[in-house]
């Protein structure tokens, strides 16, 4: 077996070959629970992607959205599209990942944000990710609607220098299609 390395790129610097790759691997490390509004969410921003002779082992995003609290609208990096090839899981792959989109996250955001499944939370805590201690909404079509489906899952990182907002209230995430977190 080959060494496993890690690579990054804007999603602009990736090739469709290399976009169809991924879309795939994804759509097979999630169980067929990966749509069309997902693959869109992890679009726009920097991959980061392990791969060995065997093909991709790992995969995550780092993307621009918008979130607001307590007035002030914050340019925060979200975390998308993780996941570890199935066979490959518990070798320290989801942090590598984790570790190079929170790099991205730190250079270029005011803090780092991300929805994690239950399978997922204990790397996030790990890493120091925190889970949001107040409410989560969405800047609806007819205003601001509450996410509690959200609460417990939603997970804030600062970066050095600038922290967190302070306290707890609200954060109001932009709107997308499909799920909004």
């Amino acid at each position: 077996m080959t060494e496993a390395i890690l690579r990054t790129a804007h999603t602009c610097r990736l090739a469709p070959a290399a976009l169809d790759e991924i879309r795939a691997f994804l759509d097979t490390a999630f169980e067929g629970d990966f749509g069309d509004d997902d693959w869109d969410h992890g679009l726009g921003g920097i991959h980061a992607w392990v791969r060995d002779g065997s093909g991709l082992l790992a995969h995550g995003s780092v993307v621009q959205r918008r979130v607001v609290h307590l007035g002030r609208s914050y340019r925060i990096g979200y975390v998308e599209a993780v996941a570890v090839r199935a066979d490959r899981r518990r070798e320290g792959l989801g942090g590598r990942i984790t570790a190079a989109l929170e790099e991205v996250v730190d250079g270029a955001y005011a803090f780092g944000a991300l929805s994690a499944s239950a399978a997922g939370a204990a790397l996030y805590a790990g890493r120091g990710w925190r889970v949001w201690p107040g409410r989560i909404a969405v800047q609806a079509r007819y205003g601001v609607e509450r996410l509690p489906d959200e609460e417990g899952s939603t997970f804030v990182r600062g970066v050095a220098g600038r922290g967190l907002p302070v306290g707890s209230g609200t954060l109001v995430f932009d709107w997308r299609d499909g799920d909004v977190m």
